[in-house]
């Protein structure tokens, strides 16, 4: 393992050159709610929060999001700020309060049944609403006001986070063209083609470019994002340099692949709480004689949880001899019920599973189990450490942070199977790689990571330490903050 997060906190804050550094996202780091009359806090389970919280509590500064929990306004002051983490009090964070209808139109609406599925190649239709799009806009200008305030007169960095802003840049820009603003695009961004059924496509390319630096997972996406604003605007693209002059003003256009704090994983994966909750866990579940295989996701339809369960049904028939020996848990809240298409994929799962474990299961064992609950942070270390393979098969993923924070915590007797459609394929490519899709090979790469030898395992799953650890979050963070401070 190299440097400490401290240490590369500190320099990261150097490249900020003194300026403050705000960070803006939909979802909040950390939620508070009733419990009975009691206020407990909790950590969402988020790619997003998991990368980003270690950067900023290494380095101070707000963070600007959603207050969405039911004892969020108890816990914050006059401006809706709360210093966090508890009992640290390292950075700010400040609370945006919207409606329901807001959460609605905006969240539910234009950015999860819009752009989402815009972005993501799974054969999902986007819908565009016009309540839905002048909602998505109001609570951008909603945000931006919510920065503004908090930057006041001064110089300041401002982070935008991912797919839910892409109209903020452009309102900053308009009110101070003196801040640096630069944001992450954590999804996919698609090809020009896709790109052009969006009836309000000039006006999210507008946002974006308001951006002075504009970052995406891999270059591919860069490639997509110049391609498609060549197609749509009026604009001067410069493919040496990755860059957009328009109107004035120049965005860079940049790949920085995200990543995970490997080093504060692993230590919290050899704690004692971790470890005894493993044994917890394996006790519970009735693993003790089993190979364990799993799945950490949001219930979502990118993730490729169908496929996953439709390969672990082939490799049971075509392997039986792993019948009674292998069992597989899915675990990961469900997400976005209020969307019909996530209604209809949790409903399909469920019919999945029942019709799976009803043809194999013997005794008391069934092959496929589902766990919803909200697990915490350290119950899913113990999940890492517990499991001889964890499958990612997303059918389209910008990085995917469960395959790096796997990696991170595991034993290193275990192995991954990897989707190599996500962006986490190019860097971690001593996983196992399978196209989702293609089921018999799929079931074939489970078969394979059950009895590759301990030696290969060790080796594999080394290297991918190694990697994850030498890029990790705070090298992601410091590749944009020095990006940045040299707009400055």
């Amino acid at each position: 393992m190299t440097n400490n997060a401290e240490y590369k906190g500190n320099e990261i804050a150097q490249r900020l050159g003194g300026r403050k550094l705000v960070v803006v996202s939909n979802r909040e780091p950390y939620i508070h709610s009733y419990v009975g009359e009691e206020i407990r806090w909790s950590t969402p389970a988020s790619g997003l929060v998991t990368a980003l919280e270690p950067v900023v509590s290494a380095c101070g500064g707000t963070w600007i999001a959603h207050g969405s929990g039911d004892a969020d306004r108890e816990v914050v002051d006059d401006d809706g700020k709360i210093l966090l983490p508890p009992g640290e009090a390292r950075y700010s964070l400040k609370r945006v309060w919207l409606t329901k209808e807001e959460e609605q139109g905006y969240y539910y609406g234009f950015a999860n049944r819009s752009l989402w599925p815009l972005c993501h190649l799974t054969y999902t239709r986007p819908r565009f609403d016009e309540w839905e799009w002048q909602t998505y806009k109001d609570v951008n200008r909603k945000f931006a006001n919510a920065v503004l305030e908090e930057v006041g007169s001064t110089g300041a960095f401002v982070f935008i986070q991912d797919y839910h802003f892409a109209l903020l840049p452009q309102m900053l820009k308009e009110e101070r063209p003196e801040l640096i603003v630069a944001q992450f695009w954590h999804i996919p961004w698609p090809n020009p083609e896709a790109f052009r059924i969006c009836p309000w496509g000039e006006e999210i390319l507008s946002g974006l470019l308001g951006n002075d630096l504009l970052g995406f997972q891999i270059q591919y996406y860069c490639n997509n994002f110049l391609s498609t604003v060549e197609r749509c605007l009026e604009a001067v693209e410069d493919y040496e340099r990755f860059s957009i002059l328009r109107q004035g003003h120049q965005t860079l256009v940049r790949p920085f692949p995200i990543s995970v704090d490997c080093q504060s994983i692993w230590r919290q994966s050899q704690s004692p709480e971790v470890l005894a909750d493993e044994e917890r866990l394996r006790r519970d579940l009735g693993l003790r004689q089993q190979l364990v295989g799993i799945g950490v996701d949001r219930v979502d339809y990118t993730k490729g949880i169908p496929e996953r369960f439709m390969a672990i049904d082939r490799f049971l028939e075509k392997y039986p001899e792993y019948q009674k020996r292998f069992t597989f848990l899915q675990v990961g809240p469900i997400s976005r019920i209020e969307i019909p298409e996530y209604q209809a994929l949790n409903d399909e799962l469920y019919h999945l599973m029942v019709d799976i474990n009803r043809r194999y299961a013997a005794d008391h064992w069934v092959p496929i189990r589902i766990l919803k609950t909200n697990y915490s942070r350290k119950e899913l270390l113990a999940f890492f450490r517990l499991a001889d393979v964890c499958i990612v098969s997303s059918l389209h993923d910008g990085m995917n942070l469960v395959a790096k924070e796997f990696v991170s915590a595991c034993c290193d007797d275990s192995v991954l199977i990897l989707s190599e459609f996500t962006g986490a394929a190019r860097e971690l490519n001593e996983a196992l790689l399978v196209n989702p899709y293609y089921v018999d090979g799929f079931a074939d790469a489970i078969r394979m990571a059950l009895e590759m030898p301990p030696e290969e395992k060790e080796r594999r799953m080394c290297k991918m330490r190694q990697e994850v650890d030498e890029n990790d979050v705070y090298n992601w963070a410091t590749r944009v903050f020095t990006e940045m401070s040299r707009l400055s």
